[in-house]
């Protein structure tokens, strides 16, 4: 089941960052949806499958924003690293 959201931007901000409204809000969504991901609230699955995307498509969106595919806690790089 889906939810429809409606949202008011500015019409500068659609032009902008997006070829019409219905792209600009898909892209709106997969910004979210890589922001979930970085913050560590979601999995790369779940975020595939949030996008209607495989697995694969979800890292190369990844990667398009700059996001690294590895999810690791500060403290676990820190103690994996500082072993040495």
């Amino acid at each position: 089941m889906n939810a429809t959201v409606t949202l008011e931007v500015p019409t500068e901000a659609v032009r902008l960052f997006g070829a019409s409204p219905d792209r600009f809000g898909r892209e709106m969504y997969e910004t979210a949806v890589v922001k979930w991901y970085d913050e560590g609230r979601i999995s790369s699955g779940k975020g595939a499958e949030f996008l209607g995307v495989s697995r694969a498509a979800f890292l190369e969106l990844l990667s398009r924003h700059s996001v690294s595919p590895f999810q690791y806690p500060p403290e676990e790089l820190e103690a994996e690293f500082g072993r040495g």
